[in-house]
């Protein structure tokens, strides 16, 4: 019986050593036949290519792994020279040779799973029962909302002290003298539907974050979020978002928790912590790591021929909290995101600013798609948000109106899609106010009677509990000015545990969002503690994914009944249930490769001595990139975590490991098609095929 695989990654190295002697007898002879390492490579690529042909691509992968032994790659991420040497290792560890500083069990255990799939057809038996939905909870199951409104209701009281104890008066936010505690305690809780207050009240220091949290917090805890704030790390976290994780530990809240709660390698990083997004390293006059030339590398950030980011000088630098996974915690560092909400507001010589960034946009022959993101694009101000889609819309209208005067084929792309990027669904649902969907109806209005085509609110759940009463409103509000609203995923350890994410897209779904992109946590080792092993995404993609997907026609009817407008949310339930689907898997699992862009196509070719796999990844062939990519080469990068540390983090978690037995298997992915709404739209003209702003 095949030894548990909780076990195995307990073993010690001379447990390993046994555990290979009794499972492949053939490695023993082959290493006693071999008087060196070369040797060794050789004859046991001889037994690999002797195997069945049932089992291609096993050996395939074993011929890789032995191939790219003892060659150098240049790491992408980082900039290093990796030497290879998993085969080497492997040598070493037959022969008890290894030296003190290699003695790792983590490489010899993904190996040891690689060999056994030589002697075992170790193929998942899939069910719609192992999708395990049901065992997470969602924010607006009854349960879930009873305890809630207990935290609620505690920290009612915890603000009315904290109101009291404040030494500045706050111009909007403070107690008429004479109030009695009744009085002060019916205020503060009409006051909680008010995101201005929220942000006003935002945790900003270990201690209170304990307060609020019921003081559950251990003592270690409390240590290292102490060290973080006199290392300089902002604590941002408003009453509302807090009073979602649950003190008593009913259920599981870890996926939201590990967003709020800082790892000892994020605190022990930062203050070094280095971009991972390399294009967004800019120098003046010249180009990002995608050759692309930028008008202001802090306003517009630039990986594709089509789409650009604007962040804007406002409080859309800010956030409506600080997620610990953060993609641009580099930039936190930095300072150039904060939340220090005074010294954000726009200033006069920001619209100045918009028109330049605008017309960059509008002199570009490629760009199609504006994202407006931060920080957080809903964090900016009514009166600021309207300006800037006024800016954009008028941008649009000059861009096509250009065009009148070029013959076709010397067009330039005219704007299709615009995008605001926004968390706050999630961190602060009531900020989703009535001004706010006007602005966002008559905008949509304008811009689609210009050739505007898709608007599109790009949004970020990170579990179903961040699915609430408050969110699920917002949503509908959303929706009823005709934006459409997309869902990004960060795959970290907690999110990863199986069902969850089949869950997540179940909830989104019945409420009208659609799924976008499953992400893997980008960054080096501040994210080590929330990094799930990309081999984890293709594992969900095949055995649990796979469950909502749609074929080409479903896809094609989906977006047609999407263009017809009406009820979105009842839209899609309906198709759901018509195909029997229990979710619908319209997002792709991708990694976001440092000046490439996303993709999930790789090979493994290595292991290191820690255990981590060295991927070879190739861009995504399904869109246009950057020409720099003809000049990249092979691109390589090391995980910074092998697959057995991340299954130990699982087992703490009270996860059954033998879910995730199939995960070895994964060591080769393409990545997935687009679903055929996030492709653009076809112009009715040819554009040019010259691109600006690009300098190789």
């Amino acid at each position: 019986m095949p030894m548990k695989i909780e076990n195995v990654l307990s073993a010690t190295l001379l447990q390993l050593r046994q555990l290979y002697n009794k499972e492949f007898p053939y490695l023993t002879d082959i290493t006693a036949a071999s008087q060196n390492v070369v040797q060794f490579k050789q004859f046991l690529e001889e037994y690999v290519c002797a195997q069945s042909s049932s089992k291609e691509d096993v050996v395939g992968q074993l011929l890789l792994l032995i191939h790219y032994d003892g060659q150098v790659i240049d790491e992408l991420s980082t900039g290093q020279k990796i030497a290879v040497n998993t085969i080497t290792l492997l040598w070493k560890f037959l022969t008890d040779s290894l030296e003190e500083q290699e003695i790792s069990t983590d490489v010899f255990i993904d190996l040891f799973y690689q060999f056994r799939r030589l002697s075992y057809t170790n193929v998942a038996k899939i069910s719609k029962r192992k999708l395990d939905m049901d065992r997470w909870s969602s924010g607006i199951d009854p349960k879930i909302v009873e305890i809630r409104e207990a935290n609620k209701e505690r920290m009612l009281h915890l603000l009315i002290q904290k109101i009291e104890n404040r030494k500045k008066l706050l111009s909007r936010f403070h107690f008429a003298e004479g109030m009695s505690y009744d009085q002060k305690y019916e205020q503060v809780k009409f006051w909680w539907d008010d995101f201005r207050f929220q942000l006003a009240m935002a945790v900003k220091t270990p201690a209170e974050l304990n307060r609020f949290l019921a003081c559950s917090l251990s003592t270690s805890t409390i240590y290292l979020l102490t060290t973080a704030y006199h290392k300089g790390m902002p604590f941002f976290a408003t009453p509302y978002y807090l009073s979602l994780l649950d003190v008593t530990r009913t259920y599981d809240d870890e996926t939201i928790r590990s967003y709020v709660i800082y790892s000892p390698q994020l605190v022990d990083t930062y203050g070094n912590i280095r971009a991972w997004e390399k294009e967004d390293l800019i120098e003046e006059g010249k180009p990002n790591a995608a050759g692309w030339l930028l008008p202001d590398g802090h306003n517009i950030h630039r990986r594709y021929p089509e789409v650009a980011i604007l962040i804007p000088d406002t409080m859309g630098r800010a956030c409506g909290g600080l997620c610990a996974s953060c993609q641009r915690m580099y930039d936190f560092q930095s300072k150039r995101l904060n939340f220090e909400f005074e010294s954000l507001r726009p200033k006069e010589a920001w619209n100045h600013k918009l028109h330049r960034l605008m017309t960059y946009f509008e002199e570009d022959t490629q760009l199609r798609d504006i994202l407006i993101t931060g920080g957080d694009a809903l964090m900016s101000q009514n009166k600021t948000l309207r300006n800037i889609l006024s800016a954009v819309y008028h941008m649009a209208y000059r861009k096509r109106k250009a065009n009148e005067d070029r013959a076709d084929g010397e067009k330039y792309a005219e704007l299709q899609r615009v995008r605001l990027g926004t968390r706050l669904l999630a961190y602060l649902p009531m900020r989703i106010d009535d001004e706010l969907i006007d602005i966002l109806s008559e905008f949509r209005q304008k811009a689609a009677a210009i050739g505007v085509k898709q608007f599109i609110i790009q949004t970020h759940f990170q579990s179903p509990l961040e699915v609430t009463p408050c969110a699920k409103e917002g949503i509908k509000k959303i929706l009823s000015s005709g934006w459409l609203i997309t869902n990004q995923l960060v795959y970290t350890v907690a999110a990863s545990r199986r069902g969850h994410t089949a869950k997540l897209r179940k909830t989104l779904n019945d409420l009208g969002i659609l799924c976008y992109y499953t992400f893997s946590v980008k960054g080096f080792m501040e994210n080590y503690a929330v990094f799930t092993p990309n081999s984890r995404s293709i594992q969900e993609q095949m055995e649990e994914k796979m469950f909502g997907h749609l074929t080409s026609k479903q896809a094609d009817e989906l977006v047609q009944k999407l263009d017809e407008g009406g009820d979105i949310a009842t839209t899609i339930r309906r198709f759901m249930k018509k195909y029997r689907l229990p979710f619908m898997a319209t997002d792709r699992s991708v990694l976001n490769l440092p000046a490439i862009g996303k993709s999930m196509s790789f090979k493994m070719i290595g292991i290191t001595d820690k255990g981590r796999r060295i991927l070879c990844f190739t861009h995504d062939h399904t869109r246009r990139h950057s020409p720099i990519i003809d000049h990249m080469g092979e691109i390589f990068i090391v995980e910074n975590k092998s697959l057995s540390a991340y299954l130990r983090q699982l087992y703490k978690m009270g996860e059954n490991l033998d879910g995730y037995q199939s995960i070895w298997n994964y060591t080769q992915s393409d990545t997935e098609p687009r679903f055929e709404l996030y492709n653009y739209p076809d112009f009715d003209f040819d554009i040019t095929s010259s691109m600006s702003n690009l300098s190789l």
